[in-house]
């Protein structure tokens, strides 16, 4: 019986959802929220305050919502990843912004490519880890 709910449910979804969406927004965490607001300035992206625990960061049509909110766990397992045009150019950037060295706990990773593209990484303050990549 559950297999064949499951089943009409999967059915009605592909036949029915149209989805129109215009952006995807995650919500990520900070340890230190002041700290954090100011690395994802640093890094580029635009901030909109939404009240004191929370702001929406964007960069063209790219956004994200920081809250002054820290679970370790959550943190710990948060990654991100965003699509750029070219790693290595993106890379090059980021090293001359000298994140690690403004900022405590900062990690920066060179370029890695893989048979579907490049990437490189970079843990924000908190332990966030974005994936800065291009795809072939």
């Amino acid at each position: 019986m559950q297999e064949a709910n499951y089943t009409a449910i999967n059915t009605f979804n592909s036949k029915y959802m149209n989805h129109k969406a215009t952006s995807i927004r995650p919500f990520i965490g900070a340890k230190d929220f002041e700290i954090s607001r100011s690395f994802y300035r640093d890094l580029g992206f635009e901030e909109t305050t939404l009240g004191p625990q929370m702001s929406v960061f964007k960069t063209g049509n790219l956004a994200f919502y920081l809250q002054n909110a820290y679970v370790k766990d959550w943190i710990d397992n948060t990654m991100i990843f965003m699509e750029v045009d070219d790693a290595d150019r993106y890379y090059t950037q980021l090293l001359a912004l000298d994140l690690p060295g403004k900022y405590k706990n900062v990690k920066l990773t060179p370029v890695r490519h893989e048979d579907w593209g490049s990437e490189c990484f970079l843990h924000d303050p908190s332990g966030i880890l974005w994936h800065f990549g291009a795809f072939k």
